[in-house]
Parts: C-alpha cells; structure tokens; sequence
C-alpha cells in the first residue's frame, strides 16, 4: 500500500510530488498492428527519493502518516 503524507508546514494532505526511481520486470505484448500493451508488471525494487508538498512547496515539512 502506498504511503500517505501531511504537510506540517500547511496542512495538506491531498497532494504531493513525488520522486521515486523504480526497478521493474514486466510482460511485453505487442500486438499485430504493433501496439505495445504491458501486463504482468512487478516492482522489484524502489527507492524513495523526495516528497514536496503541492500547495506551499515545502519539502522539509512533509511526514508520512502511519509511522
């Protein structure tokens, strides 16, 4: 499940940037008119980059709720 965050700075809890970078395996199927369709796809790894806050900017301020 996804993290939630809060902005401590502002209050928000709707929406954030967030900068990951993903390491995935997944199907490729591409289809008699060339069309690429992806399935099956699996996150093998995933790292957490930067979480700013939308509405003030704040990066500094934004904590994950649940911790």
């Amino acid at each position: 499940m996804p993290a939630r965050y809060r902005c401590t700075a502002c209050g928000n809890l709707t929406r954030f940037d967030v900068t990951s970078t993903r390491r995935t395996r997944a199907y490729h199927h591409y289809t008699v008119g060339g069309d690429l369709e992806i399935e099956a796809e699996e996150v093998l790894a995933e790292r957490l980059e930067e979480v700013t806050c939308r509405w003030c900017g704040n990066g500094a301020a934004v904590e994950v709720l649940g911790e």
